[in-house]
């Protein structure tokens, strides 16, 4: 199976690594070589604490890095069974991309969106091949979450979900139905936790730290919801959440003030070395 990752950034990286981890050939494009460099260097950093962690022989980072292929060029793309876009989060610079895809790809080539809300039935409407149009949203960090969340959009074939659901088990991974809905299941559950949380913390209710502390030991969660907020990033959640509130029209998804001024203030969780908690 040739597959093909769009974009370099934390997510796609990610799932270049998990793909190439598993002994999968991937290419891995952007238009940014100097991403793509960046890409690199941050597989090798996120192998070389797994292999460490694991106790294997460190000189097999480079047969893992190997599986991958960097490269600006997207007619790399053309004769691949599977392409996963994981550009940025706009429903309009994606439908460019998928329809520039559509147009380069052959017809067997399924085009999956790593989106973590966008209607993928829209997406699929940029392109001449709906049926072969499917949501894969991983979960950050991509390596060591087990979860893709497949997503039918209305006209996703049984036959092109199966072969979505063979590559998430290929990489050791494991899937769960959804059917093309905002925000699909996890984030539609998440992002009122999360925001009732930065509406606590903004009120001045309590700390970040007793925040976090309460969910963890009152609600058993492995992390608090800011510092998950931080990892996922404080950019991508405001995203989230408003575009969960711009197709609902909820109240409970109503964005928090304190999220759009961490953003305004550059302030986008760990990527950015800063946002409820001090990274740097």
């Amino acid at each position: 199976m040739k597959i093909g990752v769009l974009g370099s950034g934390t997510m796609g990286n990610g799932i270049a690594q998990a793909l190439a981890y598993a002994g999968l050939k991937v290419v891995l494009c952007d238009i940014d070589q100097q991403k793509l460099s960046q890409a690199s260097d941050t597989i090798h950093r996120n192998l070389t604490r797994i292999f460490k962690k694991q106790e294997k022989d460190l000189s097999e980072i480079n047969m893992v890095i190997d599986n991958i292929i960097f490269t600006t060029d997207k007619q790399v793309l053309s004769d691949h069974d599977v392409i996963i876009e994981a550009i940025v989060e706009n429903m309009e610079v994606k439908k460019r991309i998928f329809a520039e895809l559509d147009a380069l790809c052959e017809e067997k080539t399924i085009i999956a969106s790593n989106t973590s809300g966008l209607s993928i039935t829209e997406l699929a409407g940029a392109t001449s091949r709906a049926d072969r149009i499917i949501g894969m949203h991983f979960f950050n960090p991509v390596p060591i979450m087990k979860l893709v969340e497949l997503i039918r959009g209305s006209q996703t074939t049984d036959a092109t979900y199966e072969r979505a659901k063979e590559l998430v088990s290929l990489i050791g991974k494991e899937s769960i139905s959804v059917l093309d809905a905002p925000l699909f299941i996890v984030n539609r559950i998440l992002v009122p936790m999360l925001n009732e949380a930065m509406f606590v913390y903004g009120e001045g209710i309590a700390t970040a730290e007793d925040i976090d502390k309460g969910m963890m030991l009152g609600a058993n969660h492995p992390i608090g919801p800011l510092a998950l907020a931080d990892l996922i990033g404080l950019d991508t959640l405001l995203s989230v959440a408003e575009t969960l509130f711009q197709e609902t029209g909820d109240s409970k998804y109503r964005v928090p003030p304190i999220l759009k001024k961490q953003v305004r203030a550059g302030n986008l969780g760990r990527k950015s070395g800063k946002g409820f908690y001090d990274y740097k």
